[in-house]
């Protein structure tokens, strides 16, 4: 996949870098001219320029692209790209920081794919939002623990259950439950999932698979984990 990060902060550094370790391709697109030279410095394609200017992202390839990332600490230069990358057609993943008042958050959550909170999630769940996918991983707690998010889609096996009801295997736990814009928080006993709710999960790597049947079943064979 190719995608278009707009700013070579520590956001978007790290989240640069998880995307080429995998083997993606991707151009950083900044404004600064110091951290544009560090992105060059680390290996990656870059456009020296203002991300929410459409000649710029033109010139990032934003045409060819499958995402743009506004990942900047500027949230109206993040919406801007976002909306550019949008009428190319491009998955788009907007940057808000963690002081966000609700009245921004609902201002942008509808005109984009997905909006992160990094000081929360890291570049793990900036990654994952680009990517795509229900099955989110959104940092590792050990060597053997995963912190994960999953959003259930139309048709999981899950759907109409009771969380308790959910047949887990015993290394994984679900540990809070939303939805729609709502707030994650801990669900009660009697409380039924239903497609699109998020799942939050401490999950252990070896059941991994287990838990993508128990959630998803057959719904989503490309998974980003």
């Amino acid at each position: 996949m190719r995608f278009v990060i707009v700013g070579y902060g520590r956001v978007g550094a790290r989240t640069a870098r998880i995307l080429q370790e995998e083997g993606h391709d991707l151009v950083v697109v900044e404004n600064d001219r110091d951290k544009a030279e560090r992105a060059l410095e680390a290996g990656f394609e870059v456009v020296e320029g203002d991300g929410s200017v459409e000649t710029v992202l033109v010139e990032a390839g934003v045409e060819d692209a499958d995402a743009v990332g506004g990942l900047t600490g500027d949230p109206n230069v993040n919406f801007a790209a976002c909306m550019l990358g949008k009428e190319y057609g491009c998955r788009t993943v907007l940057r808000i920081d963690e002081d966000y008042r609700k009245e921004i958050y609902e201002q942008y959550a509808e005109d984009v794919d997905e909006i992160v909170y990094p000081e929360r999630l890291g570049a793990a769940g900036a990654k994952t939002a680009l990517l795509g996918g229900n099955f989110n991983a959104l940092g590792d707690l050990t060597e053997r623990l995963q912190l994960s998010v999953v959003r259930i889609p139309e048709g999981s096996p899950s759907v109409g259950k009771r969380v308790t009801e959910v047949a887990l295997p015993e290394e994984a736990r679900i540990y809070a439950h939303g939805r729609g814009r709502e707030a994650m928080t801990i669900p009660l006993p009697g409380t039924e999932i239903e497609a699109g709710d998020h799942l939050a999960l401490i999950i252990e790597r070896e059941v991994l698979d287990e838990v993508r049947e128990a959630l998803l079943g057959d719904v989503d064979a490309d998974l980003t984990v």
